[in-house]
């Protein structure tokens, strides 16, 4: 049973694991770090006693330490972590949305030592913001994807993960992280990219923005989503973000084809492929 959990950044996700593992594992001490010493009084305000702006308090003796921060700031991170632990044994895992490049920055940095690393993507979020929007209740049901480019080599790590994870409410399942890369491309990066398109097109007058109804407040409700991080997310995955959009244009043409002949047999069918699609959901 983990006894320690440190979890380093206190935003949205960070935070709503943080309050999450407290309420449904027993006995386990969750340390969560920020930066901000005002996040640090919200964190506390929430229940979150061990909050702390000092790291080295915030990672000493923990078993397991989650990187919950820009994907950009995690190298710097795991060696700050393993310059405080030394020769320590623990495992480190991330909450970020792609998973090729933390691997190909912390895997050197663990690799000769007693520290493991396997990725983590909780797959569950909000267009809030910040540790006042986090809540327990985020994860619950969310598929969390482990990553790792041996999952073999680290079973004992995926096993401790993937009862971590489902004690907070996931499905759990285990992907290499190109793999995860490439499906979170198309499931998550890629309806972001048309969520902002469709805003972009469909609001193109400000003043017809009264009119709209919840079926454009539902197809752009992510595009309301932090710009920053977003912007981190789709250039750290443009490779297969790239792939899912070249596929739209052509799924435009056709659609743009329908349209031009009046072919009301191709628009039905085209319609009902799609509800199948979405139906699977």
């Amino acid at each position: 049973m983990i006894k320690r959990i440190a979890i380093l950044g206190a935003g949205l996700l960070g935070g709503s694991v943080a309050i999450s593992a407290k309420r449904q594992i027993p006995g386990v001490e969750v340390a969560l770090w920020a930066r901000n010493p005002d996040a640090v009084t919200q964190a506390k305000e929430l229940g979150l006693e061990h909050a702390t702006a000092d790291f080295a308090e915030a990672v000493s003796g923990a078993e397991l330490v989650i990187l919950a921060t820009p994907v950009g700031t995690m190298q710097s991170l795991v060696a700050r972590v393993l310059e405080l632990r030394g020769g320590e044994s623990f495992l480190i895992t991330d909450v970020g949305s792609v998973k090729r490049l933390p691997h190909e920055k912390i895997d050197p940095l663990v690799k000769n030592t007693e520290v493991r690393y396997v990725g983590s993507h909780p797959m569950a979020g909000s267009d809030k913001k910040g540790i006042s929007a986090a809540f327990g209740e985020l994860l619950d049901g969310a598929a969390c994807i482990l990553t790792s480019d041996d999952i073999q080599a680290h079973s004992s790590e995926i096993e401790m993960l993937e009862n971590f994870w489902q004690a907070l409410g996931c499905r759990v399942k285990k992907m290499s992280p190109e793999d995860h890369d490439y499906a979170v491309a198309r499931i998550s990066h890629f309806p972001h990219a048309m969520a902002s398109m469709t805003a972009t097109v469909g609001l193109a007058f400000e003043d017809i923005a009264e009119l709209a109804g919840g079926g454009l407040r539902d197809t752009t409700r992510v595009a309301a989503g932090d710009p920053e991080l977003w912007t981190e997310i789709m250039l750290e995955n443009r490779d297969a973000l790239h792939r899912s959009l070249c596929e739209s244009i052509s799924e435009l043409s056709k659609f743009q084809q329908i349209l031009k002949e009046n072919d009301a047999d191709g628009m039905l069918k085209y319609l009902i492929e799609a509800k199948r699609r979405r139906d699977l959901i």
